[in-house]
């Protein structure tokens, strides 16, 4: 049931004499308070609620998510955002293979009153039988699990100034072209598991390092870096095995003076525990999670870490 707000108006004159009367109107409720689509118009209010929960503004993913996936978001009466959320579907046009859901996030002021799960709830139901995933803290554990999601795995994110520290790899790199984008694209469709041209497209604009690895000129990985505040997030990374999967990272960091970060898959222990010895120190553990798929499609063995947990 709807609030109501009552005030006291003022009335005549300059001193702005009270009325004794009072005008009350309804206020509603967060239930009553229809779920939108978010558009790329409301990156400000996307941002801003980020920060209203203490997370960086990241208004760069902001972008991206916006335009390659789909927001929705309640609008609070008072301004800005309730609660937001972004989908990108993967697959075919119209009947995707997968949705990854991220950045789930509820204003503090309308915090633990059962918005997040209603938000979540609306959109579970509008991607139907889609099979869903996501990448929860301890904190959104318990709620994605009470609607159904299930555990599958875990990301460690590690962030630090990458040194170098011995001998590297031998395994080519090089800068992507506008001719590799093609071979990237199939690439990634095999170890993912579907296809996700309309994000892959949008890397080149949207990294600041796009880099391939190669052997007898056949590409055999790639990987990204991409700007988030004073960091370069690292992702997707994309590997045929540990060896190229370090080439790529060694050579990304090379061509910057930034931090590194990047959310690496728990079972490449050897990977993870390279990039410890050389400075990226451990910030947090992410569940991955699925709905209505045991596990995620794809390759994992040559999956190192995604391009966000925002998007998969």
């Amino acid at each position: 049931m709807a609030k109501r707000t009552c005030v006291r108006p003022q009335t005549g004159g300059r001193r702005g004499r009270r009325s004794d009367s009072l005008t009350c109107v309804p206020t509603p409720s967060l239930a009553d308070l229809p779920i939108r689509r978010l558009t790329r118009r409301d990156l400000t209010a996307c941002a801003d609620l980020s920060e209203d929960r203490g997370w960086p503004r990241e208004e760069h993913k902001w972008g991206l998510l916006l335009t390659a996936g789909k927001g929705y978001g309640i609008d609070d009466p008072g301004g800005g955002l309730v609660s937001a959320c972004v989908v990108t579907e993967y697959g075919p046009y119209g009947n995707p293979d997968l949705g990854a859901i991220g950045m789930v996030l509820v204003a503090e002021r309308h915090a633990r009153q059962g918005v997040g799960r209603r938000l979540m709830r609306h959109v579970v139901a509008a991607m139907g039988a889609t099979p869903l995933t996501l990448h929860a803290t301890p904190n959104g554990l318990p709620l994605y699990e009470e609607l159904g999601f299930k555990t599958s795995g875990r990301a460690e994110m590690v962030r630090g100034q990458f040194t170098p520290h011995g001998p590297e790899p031998e395994v080519g790199t090089r800068a992507a072209t506008a001719e590799d984008l093609a071979d990237i694209i199939r690439l990634d469709e095999v170890v993912f598991g579907t296809d996700r041209t309309p994000m892959i497209t949008r890397l080149p604009a949207f990294s600041d390092q796009l880099r391939v690895a190669e052997e007898n000129g056949r590409i055999i990985g790639y990987a990204a870096a991409w700007p988030n505040m004073d960091t370069h997030v690292v992702g997707p990374l994309v590997a045929r095995d540990t060896a190229t999967a370090k080439a790529l990272l060694a050579s990304l960091a090379a061509h910057t003076d930034r931090p590194l970060r990047t959310d690496i898959d728990v079972r490449h222990e050897e990977l993870l525990a390279w990039v410890k010895e050389r400075g990226l120190a451990p910030v947090a553990f992410n569940a991955v999670m699925t709905y209505g798929i045991p596990e995620l499609p794809g390759d994992w063995t040559r999956r190192f870490a995604p391009l966000t947990v925002a998007a998969g």
